[in-house]
């Protein structure tokens, strides 16, 4: 079987997973990130932006954030790019894939961004992560000033996977991950 199959395969078999997932378990997970947060800016008074993503079906919502954090969404544009662009909370609209995103002149270089939070559908105990397999945060991260950036997936316990995931040379690991049982960064 080659990568890509391997990878179909396992996002099948987690996304199944994620969907089993309780609505309750999803608010821990988002407050283990509140509290993560709110551990960081205590020692960086920097105010920078955080890096969230819009949610989409059953992925843990991060937008409450921006109550006391500056936030900045991702737009995928084509060739697989990736802007992080600032949230003022209005002025969305749908980039490429049909996801909500602010408009590409609120541009943010990685200069602007404390931490990045991305969701996953599975992350291995070499944080290795497993995406929608776009490729898109993979090829952002690249670069080696976006790569500096903390990266920490998203996603619920059941989804953290007992067994190294399928990894292609393109996949760079993550800097930790944060379930409702546990924030490893």
């Amino acid at each position: 079987m080659i990568i890509s199959e391997k990878k179909n395969f396992e996002r099948k078999f987690f996304r199944n997973l994620r969907n089993k997932k309780s609505a309750n378990d999803m608010r821990k997970v988002e407050i283990n990130v509140k509290t993560y947060v709110d551990s960081i800016f205590r020692q960086d008074l920097k105010k920078k932006y955080i890096g969230i993503y819009w949610p989409l079906e059953n992925e843990v919502d991060l937008r409450s954030l921006g109550h006391e954090y500056l936030l900045a969404l991702p737009r995928c544009e084509e060739n697989k790019n990736l802007l992080f662009c600032a949230w003022d909370k209005k002025q969305l609209s749908k980039d490429i894939h049909g996801i909500q995103a602010p408009h590409s002149s609120n541009k943010l270089s990685y200069e602007k961004i404390s931490m990045m939070f991305i969701p996953c559908l599975s992350v291995d105990r070499n944080l290795i992560r497993l995406g929608y397999g776009g490729g898109y945060f993979d090829k952002l991260r690249e670069d080696e000033n976006w790569r500096s950036i903390p990266c920490i997936g998203i996603l619920t316990s059941n989804c953290v996977s007992d067994k190294f995931l399928t990894r292609a040379d393109w996949d760079i690991p993550l800097s930790g991950f944060i379930t409702e049982k546990e924030i490893l960064v």
